[in-house]
């Protein structure tokens, strides 16, 4: 036998360089940032940047916003824009205000998830069956469902408002909520340990009484849904072939699957998120029904899902981040501010390692992404300048973080999104690609 066949037939040496998983890689930024977020916190003394209680605001605040985002990844994965998530979440709103006075808050929770597959129908009808613009159709239906919802607010509502001594006849307040739970024991030690401001430890233990104390049902279900979103879009056949309806519908047809089909229980199921997300804002985060009460949440929920890069652990971390900030509004100054330091730093890191991987380029291509880059760091060096040459944010501009966040987090992680190569494009049946 010769050498050379000797060598082909040895094992391959282990190779000895480190790589690090995809899972690996989500818990060391997960660990990063709540590092760097524990040492803001000791550094400025704003102990409410992640307090229990500011932490269970941005969690109320997350959840519809997830709701929406994934409503908007059922649609856009089949291949239809929906931009309709608003007010389809309204129409969830009004849905679940109606059965929760006249029967309970689970029926409630039916009624809103049942409004808002209602307005996914429509905008189903229009884009899929008669192909219309999915943004023209998205945007009427949003103000559609805004003058239905303040309509049937008044027809219903009024009446029911004046025999209980309630508000105006656009509200219906001091509706059932949704069972909550607290799990003993833990529940104390982490309250007790979040308040001794411990670096990193009270943190963590900030992050477990948030889902050990007075948590709502309607919440865990919310991530239930997340989990289950993840599984049947990416481990089912079912799945796999709504997917490919997103991406080459013509394709999928010539392999069988009923792509109009798949488009229509994608749009169902999308505009059945937003109603539910509809109903957690009128059942879980307020004490009730006010008209146009998502405030634009909707909207803030395509943003997340787009951050996302239409994938539901991305949707997750960019409605976490929504919800944050949306949360920010009941913050005080001193804790607004401090987080702009935590806000710097990350773009600095962020925009100092996008660089380092460009530099390493030398094609046209590569020169024009280093020069993309170097937005990061201006942006973190003005974040930084902000910090250091006031001593507050006005209680002004709080109240537009969600929607100054959304501008500015899309501006950044454009250049790495991909969308599903067929979405928005209107399909006809037969049609050749």
């Amino acid at each position: 036998m010769s050498a050379t066949t000797t060598e082909a037939k040895r094992p391959a040496e282990p190779t000895s360089r480190f790589r690090v998983t995809g899972t690996a890689r989500v818990l060391l930024i997960v660990a990063a940032v709540l590092v760097s977020l524990s040492a803001v916190r000791v550094l400025t003394g704003a102990n409410q940047i992640d307090s229990p209680g500011s932490l269970r605001a941005a969690l109320t605040a997350t959840c519809p916003i997830l709701l929406a985002a994934l409503g908007g990844l059922w649609a856009e994965r089949a291949g239809v824009v929906n931009i309709g998530l608003e007010g389809q979440m309204l129409l969830g709103t009004w849905g679940a205000a109606y059965f929760t006075y006249w029967y309970d808050p689970y029926v409630g929770l039916l009624g809103g998830i049942l409004f808002g597959v209602v307005g996914g129908l429509v905008h189903a009808v229009a884009t899929v069956t008669f192909g219309v613009d999915h943004i023209v159709s998205g945007v009427a239906l949003n103000i559609i469902a805004l003058g239905l919802t303040t309509f049937l607010a008044e027809a219903f509502f009024a009446d029911l408002n004046s025999e209980h001594g309630r508000g105006g006849p656009q509200q219906l307040t001091g509706l059932d909520k949704p069972a909550s739970f607290t799990v003993p024991g833990i529940s104390d030690a982490a309250n007790d340990l979040a308040d001794k401001q411990w670096f990193v430890v009270s943190d963590l233990a900030s992050f477990v009484a948030v889902v050990t104390t007075n948590i709502s049902v309607v919440t865990i279900g919310v991530f239930v849904l997340l989990l289950a979103t993840a599984y049947i879009l990416w481990r089912t056949r079912f799945g796999l072939r709504l997917r490919s309806c997103g991406e080459n519908p013509q394709a999928a047809e010539s392999l069988g699957v009923g792509v109009l089909l798949h488009k229509y229980v994608a749009v169902l199921i999308s505009g059945g998120f937003a109603g539910l997300g509809g109903a957690y804002l009128a059942l879980v985060s307020s004490p009730g029904f006010n008209t146009n009460q998502t405030n634009g949440r909707g909207y803030i929920g395509l943003a997340a899902m787009i951050f996302g890069n239409w994938r539901p652990g991305g949707v997750l971390v960019g409605s976490g981040m929504f919800g944050y900030t949306d949360s920010l509004r009941l913050r005080d100054p001193d804790t607004i501010h401090a987080l702009l330091l935590f806000v710097a730093f990350w773009l600095l890191v962020l925009g100092a390692w996008r660089v380092f991987k460009a530099s390493r380029t030398t094609t046209a291509l590569g020169r024009r992404s280093l020069f993309g880059q170097v937005g990061l760091l201006v942006a973190g060096i003005v974040f930084l300048l902000w910090y250091l040459l006031t001593d507050s944010v006005p209680r002004d501009l709080t109240s537009m973080t969600p929607y100054l966040a959304t501008l500015l987090i899309l501006a950044f992680a454009a250049q790495r999104l991909r969308m599903p190569k067929a979405d928005g494009q209107i399909y006809r049946k037969g049609s050749v690609g």
